[in-house]
């Protein structure tokens, strides 16, 4: 005769082994470090002794709420594998990836330093990360399916249409990243883009005296890199050099357009710097430069935007402005939670500071 199933444990059993209210249990469950310690290690071991594990399902019904923030971040279109000298050996696939070039997909270094802070602060506050990428004709079923799921949605700027993004702020908070969307009526977080171009443009410009210059932009859509040839333009003017002047191509913040968009403005009279709106298409022109047998800083001068760890290795060691991805993620979920309890008022907008870091690619002084 097979054993008969007893009831799994409730919140009121762990309440009672601990000597506690559920109130206690729900916040050691959600925020362990706001409860005193003695009390916490008591229904932490009743919690272990009794197998219990918390019911996502319960806890939205009681509180009418999930618990569970969405991050809503772009997707990438799956590309074949079409790496070169694949042999198989015993089953397991062996390539000569000497000359694999890695794909946009993998490459995204900036999602994830702003996945990390948002999995950090969601963690701390007791609260679930769910992370969705897509973009194309199933955006829109994405976007609502994750809407119906969580307490609030962090979308990265101008990959969901406004309208779409409009819809789902009648159920749930909105937050948008990257850019400052209060005139749209959206919770915004986003960083000093155009200030922080200005500076370091005008060190390239000012201090080290550089006049010609070419400048790597992203997609004509980003509202990030309009904000960064805002602050260029503001830094061409400040020295008295025309926009004109500059030879701007635009690419698509990915390293291996920038390569391409390089190697055609090297290949008639190299430019003195290049300017880049993002490190990944700055780790592309010194991949470029490199192929071309020129040297970094010695006669090309390159810099990027965003401070990903990349740049910290490449070599030379890539001039950038840190922008502080991962304090975004953070401030995208304190956002949505700030507004979840304080639902009334305008929009609300957060701008983090960012700094210049010079580097070998472009040092303090040539």
């Amino acid at each position: 005769m097979s054993e008969q199933r007893t009831a799994p444990p409730t919140v009121y059993d762990v309440a009672s082994a601990a000597g506690v209210s559920i109130a206690t249990v729900s916040r050691v469950l959600r925020t362990p470090d706001a409860v005193r310690e003695g009390t916490r290690d008591r229904v932490q071991a009743a919690i272990r002794t009794l197998g219990y594990v918390p019911s996502g399902n319960a806890r939205a019904l009681a509180g009418k709420r999930t618990g569970v923030i969405g991050l809503l971040l772009p997707g990438f279109d799956v590309v074949p594998d079409e790496r070169p000298g694949l042999v198989t050996d015993g089953g397991v696939r062996v390539v000569d990836d000497r000359r694999h070039v890695t794909q946009p997909f993998a490459s995204n270094l900036y999602f994830d330093e702003v996945l990390r802070g948002a999995e950090t602060e969601a963690w701390q506050r007791g609260l679930a990360l769910m992370v969705a990428a897509g973009r194309g004709p199933s955006r829109d079923v994405i976007v609502n399916d994750v809407a119906g799921r969580v307490d609030g949605l962090a979308v990265l700027a101008q990959t969901v249409p406004d309208e779409l993004l409009e819809h789902v702020a009648r159920r749930i908070p909105v937050v948008v990243l990257a850019d400052d969307r209060r005139s749209h009526g959206f919770d915004s977080v986003s960083v000093d883009n155009a200030a922080g171009m200005r500076t370091l443009a005008s060190h390239v410009i000012g201090r080290l005296g550089i006049d010609s210059i070419a400048y790597v932009a992203g997609p004509i859509d980003s509202p990030d890199d309009m904000e960064r040839w805002t602050g260029f333009r503001a830094a061409l003017a400040d020295h008295g050099l025309p926009v004109e002047s500059v030879r701007t191509v635009h690419g698509d913040f990915g390293r291996a357009r920038a390569r391409e968009l390089a190697a055609a403005l090297l290949a008639d009279a190299a430019p003195r710097a290049i300017v880049c709106s993002n490190d990944q298409s700055a780790l592309g022109v010194l991949d470029a430069i490199a192929a071309r047998g020129l040297r970094v800083p010695e006669d090309v001068v390159v810099t990027g935007f965003d401070g990903i760890d990349a740049g910290r290795f490449s070599s030379p060691r890539l001039t950038t402005v840190h922008q502080p991805m991962g304090e975004l993620g953070r401030a995208a979920v304190a956002a949505i939670v700030d507004r979840l309890e304080r639902t009334e008022g305008p929009p609300r907008s957060v701008r983090l500071p960012v700094e210049v870091l010079l580097r070998e690619s472009c040092p303090p002084a040539l």
